[in-house]
C-alpha cells in the first residue's frame, strides 16, 4: 500500500510538470505562429530593428519595435540598479543582523508591500512621485522611465528580499562558526563565506525580481508616460513592450498587420525573458564548479 502511494504521488507530480511544460510550449507556439504572419508583411529585421512604430500612420504604417526594447530594457535596467542592492542588503540584514523581533516586524511588512496590486502601485507613481520628480528635477512631469523604474524596484524588492535572506539563512552553522574560529569579523564572515555559499539562491533571488520587472504592465502604463520615442535618459517619457501591447490589442483589428505584430512584440518579450533566465542558469552552473573546487 505505501509504494503504492508513492507511486500515485509520483505519477501527480510527473503530471504536474509535464503540464507545465506543455503549457508553456502552448504559449511558445502561439506566439511565434502569430509573429511569423507579422514577419511576413513587415520584414523581420525592419520589425526587430526599425525606430519607429506607428501602425496608424497616414501614408504608410511602421512596425519597428526597436524604441520598444530599448524602452523596457531602460525601466528594467534602473529597476535593477535600485532593487538589487537594497534588496540584498536587506536581506543580508535580517539573515545576519536583526534581532528576532526586528524579524517579526519587518518581514509581514515586507510580505504585506508583495501583496499590494500593481494598479495602487501605478497610481501612487501618478499621484505622488509623479509630482516629487517633476519638483527635484525641475520638469514638466515626472511621468518617465525614472518613475516606471522607482516603481518596478519596489515591486521587486519583496521577491528579491524573501528568496535572498531563505538563500543565506539556509548556509550551514559550522560554516560561520569556522570562520570566525579563524579570526574574521562578521562582516568578512558574510562577505567571504556566506554569501558565495549562497550565491545560487542570491542569484535566483535577483533573476525572479528582474522577471517581475521586465513583465509588470499596468504600474509601467500609468508612470512612464507612454510616449513612443527613441530613449535618451531616465527623464523622458517612454513605453515598454508590455504597455504596447496592453494599449493596443484591444482596440487593433483582427488578423491585421497590426494585430499579429504585437503577438510579434510578446514574442520577443518572451525571447528576452528567456535569454535572462538561461544567462542566470549557465552563470550559477558556473559559479557552483568553482565553489566544487
Amino acid at each position: 500500500m505505501r509504494s503504492l502511494k508513492e507511486r500515485i504521488i509520483a505519477v501527480f507530480f510527473s503530471l504536474n510538470g509535464i503540464t507545465a511544460i506543455l503549457i508553456l510550449l502552448g504559449i511558445f507556439y502561439l506566439l511565434l505562429s502569430g509573429s511569423f504572419l507579422a514577419w511576413r508583411d513587415i520584414g523581420f529585421f525592419d520589425f526587430l530593428f526599425g525606430r519607429t512604430w506607428n501602425p496608424t500612420g497616414f501614408h504608410s504604417a511602421s512596425y519597428g519595435i526597436l524604441p520598444l526594447v530599448m524602452s523596457t530594457l531602460m525601466v528594467t535596467a534602473g529597476a535593477t540598479v535600485i532593487a538589487v542592492p537594497l534588496g540584498v542588503a536587506c536581506a543580508a540584514y535580517l539573515a545576519e543582523v536583526a534581532s528576532p523581533w526586528e524579524r517579526e516586524i519587518v518581514k509581514p511588512v515586507i510580505e504585506m508591500l508583495a501583496g499590494v496590486p500593481s494598479v495602487v502601485i501605478g497610481f501612487f507613481g501618478l499621484v505622488v512621485l509623479n509630482r516629487l520628480i517633476a519638483r527635484t528635477f525641475s520638469l514638466s512631469n515626472g511621468l518617465n522611465a525614472l518613475n516606471g523604474a522607482v516603481l518596478l524596484a519596489l515591486m521587486a524588492l519583496p521577491t528579491i528580499i524573501s528568496i535572498a535572506e531563505d538563500a543565506l539563512t539556509m548556509v550551514p552553522t559550522e560554516y560561520k562558526e569556522a570562520s570566525l574560529a579563524l579570526g574574521a569579523n562578521r562582516w568578512q564572515t558574510l562577505r567571504l563565506v556566506i554569501f558565495p555559499a549562497a550565491a545560487s539562491g542570491v542569484s535566483a533571488a535577483i533573476m525572479l525580481g528582474i522577471g517581475r520587472a521586465i513583465g509588470e504592465t499596468m504600474t509601467v502604463i500609468m508612470a512612464t508616460g507612454n510616449a513612443i520615442a527613441w530613449p535618451r535618459s531616465m527623464f523622458q517619457s517612454v513605453r515598454t513592450m508590455t504597455a504596447t501591447i496592453a494599449i493596443e490589442l484591444g482596440e487593433v483589428a483582427y488578423n491585421t498587420t497590426h494585430y499579429y505584430a504585437l503577438f510579434a512584440v510578446g514574442f520577443v518579450l518572451f525571447a528576452i525573458t528567456f535569454l535572462v533566465n538561461l544567462s542566470a542558469d549557465l552563470f550559477l552552473q558556473r559559479s557552483s564548479e568553482v565553489t566544487r573546487r
